[in-house]
């Protein structure tokens, strides 16, 4: 949710200087609850997950940090923030590797992320706008197959049975 309401305003749908509603969102949904969502995976034994969880999860509360706590400097914002985004794009692309083991939707969850990421922070490096429109798509995308990940996970679990395909992959 919290990707597709930022990647909403990237790709330009809603003004820019709407950012604000998407601080709630980082901090409480896509940075502390799913940080606690990490920590039940480690309690599951679940590596791949518990990294992915509680790493996004506290991007999302560095990102709101970022966004509301500091106070960068204009000249060096689109280095900085190029820098966060493209370290972030980093640690997405060998989760992606590792999400090739799970299942075609969390698979192409990282992949779009990662494009995302790299997008994004290409954007932010050099200043290019319609390349910060694309991050957003590609976030919208990425958005809309974690959102069908999480409804099929949860569907196939209450239903007790594969109502919504996931696709395993290879082992």
């Amino acid at each position: 949710m919290t990707t597709f309401v930022l990647s909403v305003i990237n790709a330009g749908w809603v003004s820019s200087t709407e950012v604000g509603v998407v601080f709630g969102l980082a901090l409480f949904y896509g940075g502390i609850a799913q940080f606690a969502a990490g920590l039940w995976e480690w309690a599951n034994h679940n590596t791949f997950g518990g990294l992915a969880f509680c790493s996004y999860g506290a991007f999302w509360m560095s990102f709101w940090y970022l966004d509301t706590a500091t106070k960068l400097a204009p000249a060096d914002a689109g280095k900085g923030v190029g820098l966060y985004l493209l370290a972030w794009g980093i640690f997405t692309l060998y989760m992606t590797v590792a999400a090739f083991r799970t299942n075609l939707i969390v698979f192409l969850v990282f992949v779009f992320l990662t494009l995302t990421y790299f997008a994004l922070a290409i954007s932010a490096f050099s200043g290019s706008a319609g390349l910060g429109y694309v991050a957003g798509y590609l976030g919208i995308l990425t958005a809309l197959l974690a959102w069908y990940g999480s409804f099929a996970t949860v569907t196939n679990f209450t239903y007790k049975k594969t109502v919504l395909p996931l696709m395993p992959m290879a082992k």
